[in-house]
């Protein structure tokens, strides 16, 4: 892909400016918004392939964005920006949705290896599978090929980050898998969220999503003493 459209959300205007030079020079259309309404009207409208979104707005947080942007369905990766490397903040952002984070102050550099780290595995990794291919289980239906997920019949709203955990797990059925190498098979070798919550967080939203008793899955499985599997 070429000129992938990127949401910045920040509002202090000489970064945002920055921000917007380093990725225009990468070969990316950078839109901006400095406020958390004016975010959630562009991601909207616009349909931004990746949002980078910095938690602290003057109208509203970064996280109530990605909360009404998830509740809406909206698809597409978020990077969340905090200023501070505090665990609550990162918690609190995979839990409402988002799919990496990054602690500032962070180098351009790194901030795009990221950008390029999510965009290849939200359009490029997923777009790879079998034409027509589809599993199922219980009530719930895979479509690898369209990349969606039915639970009797009915769409169900996964991120691509909990669209990947899925369909990991579902392909290879009865493996039990540690949490460092779900981390590693799902956000790769060069995510920064190496971290037992991570997963945890991840796991809670697809069961909440596709389980009938989410606090008792008949799928996807706690595997005591070494992390999660898929039962079949």
């Amino acid at each position: 892909m070429a000129g992938e459209r990127i949401l910045v959300v920040e509002d202090e205007r000489a970064v945002a400016r920055g921000l917007e030079y380093g990725l225009t020079r990468e070969g990316f259309t950078v839109l901006w918004a400095d406020t958390g309404q004016r975010a959630l009207e562009l991601a909207r409208g616009q349909n931004p392939h990746l949002i980078l979104l910095d938690i602290r707005l003057p109208d509203v947080s970064g996280f109530d964005v990605c909360r009404q942007l998830r509740a809406e369905g909206k698809r597409m990766p978020i990077l969340m920006l905090t200023a501070r490397d505090e665990e609550v903040d990162k918690v609190l952002g995979l839990e409402l949705g988002a799919d990496d984070y990054v602690v500032k102050p962070y180098s351009l550099r790194e901030l795009i290896s990221r950008i390029r780290a999510l965009l290849r595995r939200a359009y490029g990794d997923l777009a790879a599978v079998s034409e027509g291919e589809r599993l199922a289980f219980g009530d719930v239906e895979v479509d690898l090929e369209r990349l969606q997920v039915y639970r009797q019949g009915r769409l169900v709203n996964l991120t691509p980050t909990e669209f990947r955990l899925l369909r990991y797990l579902v392909t290879h059925p009865d493996r039990p898998f540690s949490r460092d190498a779900l981390i590693e098979a799902v956000w790769g070798y060069d995510s920064d969220v190496g971290n037992e919550r991570t997963v945890d967080a991840h796991m809670r939203h697809l069961r909440e999503k596709l389980e009938e008793d989410p606090s008792n899955p008949r799928w996807l499985v706690t595997v005591r003493g070494i992390g999660y599997k898929f039962e079949r």
